[in-house]
This record gives C-alpha cells, sequence and structure tokens, in this order.
C-alpha cells in the first residue's frame, strides 16, 4: 500500500480552486450564463405575477402595476432584461461550439467580447423602444 502520511500534513488543497486560477473572460463568461439563466428563472415570477394579476382583475393589476413600475420594479425588469440577452447572446456562442467552431483562444475572446457588447447594444435598444412607447 502507499505510504500517503506525507500528504496529510501539506497545507496545499487537494485540487486548483478560485483562488489559484487567474480570472479570464471564458471563466466569468461561463458563471455568468449560470448565473443569468437563474435569474430568469426567478425573474420570471415577476410575470407570472404580473399574468396572474392581470387576470385577477383590475384591483389586483393595478397593485402589481403599481410595483412593476416602480423604480425597484424597474431595476428589477432592467436586470431582467440584460440578465435575458446576456443568455441569448451566449448561448447563440454556445451553438458554435456546439458545431465545432470557434475554439482558437482569439476566437473565444473575440466571441466573448462580442456576446457582451450584442447584450448592452440589444438592452439599450429594447429600453430605448420602451421609452419612445411610453
Amino acid at each position: 500500500m502507499a505510504d500517503t502520511s506525507g500528504l496529510r500534513n501539506d497545507p496545499r488543497p487537494l485540487s486548483p480552486h478560485l483562488q489559484i486560477y487567474r480570472w479570464q473572460i471564458t471563466m466569468v463568461m461561463s458563471i455568468a450564463h449560470r448565473a443569468t439563466g437563474i435569474a430568469l428563472a426567478v425573474g420570471t415570477l415577476l410575470l407570472v405575477w404580473w399574468l396572474v394579476a392581470l387576470a385577477a382583475g383590475p384591483a389586483a393589476h393595478a397593485q402589481a402595476q403599481g410595483f412593476i413600475g416602480s423604480w425597484f420594479g424597474l431595476l428589477l425588469l432592467f436586470g431582467w432584461s440584460v440578465a435575458l440577452f446576456y443568455h441569448l447572446c451566449n448561448g447563440i456562442r454556445h451553438l458554435f461550439w456546439d458545431m465545432g467552431r470557434g475554439f482558437e483562444i482569439g476566437a473565444m475572446y473575440a466571441s466573448g467580447y462580442a456576446a457582451l457588447a450584442a447584450t448592452a447594444v440589444l438592452t439599450v435598444i429594447a429600453w430605448g423602444a420602451a421609452l419612445v412607447l411610453r
């Protein structure tokens, strides 16, 4: 049997962790993709509440609309829309990876920055259109 007594006193971790790795855009975007997926699922509860309130009658709808129209409700909607557009753009990036394209380091970084830029542009367009139509 192998002697493992020397390993018990070794203060190093058994496997690498986030404190060892240098943060890279690919790593951050992977974590953000998972986080935005969770945010979209939770944010959908706000949409469901609004739809149920709409079906429940004018008083319930007015209460839901009052919350969603408040500064906090608008902040939640803004965050939800950023998460939606980010998840969409990064999902398209993943589709290209599923086809076996874009695995070169330069292409990975370029597509990451492109997804971030597209997220910003789509968010500005959506909120700009919402303000114009309001």
